[in-house]
């Protein structure tokens, strides 16, 4: 097949969410399909990766989208009825590289990544179009409403929440619609009343995360991984620091809290002590995972799932995590990871897990099973082929 992929971001490096899965599926995808790529550039590093793009797509097309215009898009569009995050990323530029590319060749199916670019397509019915929604960003925005904000951020993304619960139903425009988590779908479904979602979990990549040997007999170390200047992982690490971790001292005054991630904001590097570990940038994220005795997820606003919890389950690491994304797994607590939303609880079974080795083993090696069988990007991408050939065959 022939396959146009449209993303909102350069795939490469592929170190967060969105670029991670694009970059993922394309690799294995490559071996039997004609794979081309569009996407927004909005620096000039970006700009520089279309080599190490070439070798995983046949045509790599690249539209600069500063960020400063990316913002004068949302201050014109300040009265628009579209999400920001919609307006964000409107380019003239883009439609008409895409018009250009249409016109050149005749794709099989199209692949359209998030909300955010969605309105370049909805109207091309005549086009096999899959949109790809990372997670229900309108859930996403829900849930944001349970954290305290002040009033002018309240305000703003209470705003926000509405338009994009609103623009979501333009899922319905195309001939199938992908989200990772079960959670997701069904508040889509009841929101949307749509019967053309289908599930595509988020993957790991078993070459990188696959259990290394883990040390379980150690239990001196917490780690949360993540891009940390992302509104839901600095709200998790302030929380944990301020409200779990002081509980847990109570019995393990020894264990240490490693915040892994890029770009960590100032309310991040402020929570740095003898025994909270600010990182920032770590290339090999496995070695990290490695070195854990425990891996802690406690998110509380969010939606799709995490990838954070999925590797450190591959690698044989137990996880204790919020609700949030839990759902999506569709496993039982304990098979890798630990479901708690209580602090006090949330707090008992990280305890636990640092009490016993034999229950730290028994819980990441269950995990390890379950993304082996399941969220190995090896079989997410046969799943991603299937619904393609599904979309392409459904034009004809």
């Amino acid at each position: 097949m022939k396959i146009l992929f449209l993303a909102n971001r350069v795939p490469y490096p592929p170190y967060r969410g969105d670029k991670l899965k694009i970059y993922n599926l394309a690799t294995r995808l490559k071996a039997h399909h004609e794979l081309h790529l569009l996407t927004f550039g909005q620096t000039e590093e970006d700009m520089g990766y279309k080599s190490k793009l070439e070798e995983v797509f046949k045509e790599v097309h690249l539209v600069y989208l500063p960020k400063w215009k990316s913002a004068m898009n949302c201050l014109a569009g300040a009265w628009d009825s579209k999400p920001l995050q919609v307006l964000y990323f409107q380019s003239a530029e883009m439609r008409r590289q895409l018009h250009a590319l249409l016109a050149q060749h005749q794709y099989d199916a199209i692949h359209v990544q998030h909300l955010r670019m969605s309105p370049y397509l909805a109207a091309r019915k005549d086009l096999a179009r899959i949109l790809d929604l990372p997670d229900a960003f309108s859930l996403y925005w829900e849930r944001r409403k349970q954290v305290k904000r002040s009033l002018p951020i309240a305000l703003f993304e209470n705003m926000e929440q509405k338009r994009v619960l609103k623009y979501e139903s333009i899922l319905k425009d195309y001939n199938m619609s992908l989200v990772c988590s079960a959670e997701d779908k069904a508040y889509l479904e009841k929101q949307h009343g749509t019967d053309n979602l289908r599930l595509l979990p988020n993957g790991v990549d078993m070459t990188t995360f696959y259990p290394r040997n883990h040390d379980y007999s150690h239990n001196h170390t917490l780690l949360f991984t993540g891009n940390m200047d992302y509104a839901p992982n600095v709200d998790a690490v302030v929380y944990f620091t301020e409200s779990v971790l002081p509980l847990i001292w109570k019995t393990h005054p020894q264990v240490k809290f490693v915040i892994a991630g890029q770009r960590p904001v100032e309310k991040v590097l402020a929570l740095a002590s003898d025994k909270v570990v600010v990182t920032g940038f770590i290339k090999d994220l496995a070695v990290t995972y490695n070195e854990a005795s425990v891996v802690v997820a406690p998110l509380r606003f969010g939606a799709g799932t995490q990838n954070k919890v999925l590797e450190a389950m591959a690698m044989g690491v137990p996880v204790v995590c919020s609700n949030i994304g839990f759902a999506g797994l569709g496993i039982n607590s304990g098979q890798g990871a630990i479901m708690q939303t209580d602090t006090a609880a949330f707090a008992q079974s990280v305890t636990e897990l640092l009490d016993s080795e034999d229950k730290r083993r028994s819980v990441g090696l269950a995990g390890a099973e379950v993304i082996r069988t399941r969220f190995d990007w090896d079989i997410v991408a046969k799943e991603l082929e299937g619904y393609f050939r599904e979309a392409s065959s459904g034009t004809r």
